[in-house]
């Protein structure tokens, strides 16, 4: 195959949407394998090593992200349904989330307001930008609800995205180292706890690494922080002056 040959398959393939969904559920199945090669460790987790990975192979084959993202579109689309689909084992164990309503509403009550206040509190010692700060906030909410925050208060959502990203990887990397330290085996308590802190990155490692109950009470813990930080964060944003 002559160069000129090449050029007009690479234009083609480059235009063509579903090459960036195959390069999508590669660089994941590779992140997969290296995750496991290293023992599972959450430092790699395969969702922070595929964004890499495709930040590196955009940047190599000179594709603009709109380009990439008509074909990863289909995968976005997914993850509405695969959200709903978290209420599937919740609905499971909705006797015992009946009987801890009260509790596990207080606790993520205080989960929002420890993560805001804290995070606010040092990024302002630290003189970190307005928008910076705005966009700091919601770090803990899953990543399409933490863009609209940062949108509705004056952040930036692309930034709030990233950091979602980063708290997650976070949370799942030393949640486990936590809860060895306080003694802590309920799978409520876990699975609640990395929801609460780690949204979907933390439902997952919960499914994954500590069972399905685990698992669901983590799923609801995204749910609810997703949906009272949004009513709750203005008002927290606004006792420390902005707004």
């Amino acid at each position: 195959m002559n160069i000129a040959t090449f050029d007009q398959l690479w234009v083609y393939l480059s235009g063509n949407p579903l090459l960036s969904l195959l390069a999508t559920l590669l660089v994941f199945a590779l992140a997969v394998r290296i995750n496991r090669a290293v023992g599972g460790t959450p430092l790699l987790h395969p969702v922070t090593l595929s964004i890499v990975m495709l930040i590196a192979l955009l940047l190599l084959v000179d594709m603009d992200y709109r380009t990439y993202f008509e074909g990863a579109q289909f995968i976005h689309f997914l993850l509405g349904p695969a959200t709903v689909a978290l209420a599937i084992p919740l609905y499971d164990h909705r006797e015992r989330v009946r009987r801890l309503l009260w509790p596990l509403l207080l606790a993520c009550g205080a989960g929002i307001f420890t993560a805001v206040a804290s995070t606010l509190g040092l990024a302002m010692l630290l003189g970190a930008r307005t928008e910076t700060l705005l966009s700091l906030a919601p770090r803990s909410v899953t990543s399409p609800i933490a863009m609209g925050i940062a949108e509705q208060i004056g952040g930036i959502p692309s930034l709030a995205a990233g950091l979602v990203l980063l708290t997650g990887s976070i949370g799942c990397a030393l949640g486990p180292w936590i809860f060895r330290l306080l003694r802590i085996k309920d799978p409520v308590v876990q699975g609640f706890t990395l929801g609460l802190a780690a949204h979907g990155f933390g439902t997952a490692h919960a499914f994954a690494r500590l069972g399905v109950v685990a698992g669901a009470f983590s799923g609801l813990a995204m749910g609810l922080t997703g949906l009272l930080t949004a009513f709750l964060l203005p008002l927290i944003t606004r006792l420390f002056g902005f707004g």
